[in-house]
């Protein structure tokens, strides 16, 4: 009944005087429970004392102390698992009922032995009231947590709604600006068309009349392009055709020159062999004759040794090919001959040209005798620096006939 009507009570009350009410609760919990330990320690150690065996009385204040801590504990912890709005089940109710009576049972112990029923009362109402405080604030904490928790609740339900109420509100509000903003969208969207449509017909009679005018301007321009163009590829037939003519006879002047000089060359070229080996045959005349000659009378050879005339050896050299000419000019003239003939060749190689071939005109050996030089400097100096400039030239004539073909 009285659990009812504290629940009813608090039901009727606000959170924070329910908050009070609960310190109240828990401050005069405190207060009570620190009282009757005091009281216990004190009523309870004389009478272990006289129960404990001589020379271990300075154990006595430890089985109160034991006691009261556990006392310490169950209350407590009771109240922070009823805060949290659960129960510990029958250990924790067993530890309860233990504790309070073993406190009940230890304050009253002393008087009981000595008969004395009186202080058996007054010791008991410590212990009493310590049991009844626990278990009568373990049910306020109760009822205490189930009223906050459905304060808790009645609040989260309240903001609920009017969290609601004013989603809802904004929603409404929020649908009427929508619905507003896109009638004048639509009023401005109905005027912008209709004026669009009229620039639109406007604009679309301009293109129409630019069109036409375009289409006659282009039509003309076409027509003239296509007479310069046809009168320009004219010209171009004509001038191409004059530039072939032009290339044809100065290509057949240029092989009939390069025939001719090569002609003239290998004329030379017979002539200056046939002196020279007339040459070799006169000299081998005079040799033969003065062998034939008899010999002189032996001189007395006196005791030094006489001097022998030095062996002059005279290169073969066509006579006069190059005469009055430097070095450089030789080659270079020497190098047109060369080109010549690698152009007038009609071999695959230039070297199976009987010209180029040992013993021919333009092998190594017989350029660097043209010159001057030995064999053995035509063949290491004189013949890859003469296929050196070839290539030079044949480049350049690649680079020529790419530049008039562009052209």
């Amino acid at each position: 009944m009285a659990r009812s009507l504290s629940t009813a009570r608090l039901a009727t009350m606000s959170e924070a005087e329910i908050r009070s009410a609960e310190r109240t609760l828990k401050n005069g919990t405190w207060a009570i429970t620190a009282g009757a330990l005091l009281f216990s320690v004190l009523t309870v150690t004389p009478l272990v004392r006289s129960v404990s065996p001589a020379g271990w009385e300075w154990t006595a204040p430890i089985l109160p102390l034991v006691v009261d801590a556990a006392v310490i504990i169950v209350v407590k912890l009771d109240s922070v698992v009823s805060r949290l709005g659960s129960t510990g089940g029958a250990w924790p109710a067993l530890l309860r009922w233990m504790t309070g009576m073993m406190t009940l049972a230890l304050n009253v112990g002393h008087s009981a032995l000595h008969g004395d029923w009186v202080g058996v009362a007054v010791h008991s109402v410590a212990p009493l009231l310590l049991i009844v405080t626990a278990e009568a604030g373990l049910a306020y904490r109760r009822a205490i947590s189930s009223a906050l928790d459905r304060i808790a609740a009645e609040e989260a339900a309240a903001e609920a709604r009017r969290q609601t109420e004013r989603e809802a509100k904004e929603q409404r509000l929020r649908e009427e600006r929508e619905r507003e903003r896109a009638a004048r969208e639509q009023a401005a969207r109905e005027e912008r068309e209709h004026a669009e449509q009229i620039e639109r017909e406007r604009q679309e009679r301009e293109d129409a009349r630019l069109r036409a005018e375009r289409e006659h301007a282009l039509t003309v321009e076409r027509e003239r392009a296509e007479r310069e163009a046809q009168q320009e590829k004219e010209r171009a037939e004509r001038e191409e055709r004059i530039e072939r003519q032009r290339a044809e006879r100065a290509a057949a002047e240029r092989r009939h020159q390069e025939e001719r000089e090569r002609k003239e060359r290998i004329e030379r070229e017979r002539q200056d062999r046939a002196e020279r080996q007339r040459r070799e045959q006169e000299l081998a005349a005079q040799t033969s004759a003065a062998a034939a000659a008899p010999a002189p009378a032996r001189q007395p050879v006196s005791a030094k040794a006489h001097t022998r005339p030095p062996r002059v050896v005279q290169p073969v050299v066509m006579e006069n090919e190059f005469a009055g000419m430097t070095q450089a000019e030789a080659e270079a003239a020497l190098f047109e001959l060369y080109r010549a003939a690698r152009d007038a060749s009609t071999y695959p190689e230039w070297e199976q040209d009987p010209l180029a071939q040992p013993g021919g005109e333009f092998c190594g050996s017989r350029l660097g005798v043209r010159l001057g030089r030995s064999d053995a400097s035509g063949r290491a100096k004189v013949k890859p620096k003469f296929e050196r400039w070839y290539a030079e030239h044949l480049e350049k004539k690649a680079e020529e006939r790419e530049l008039v073909g562009v052209g």
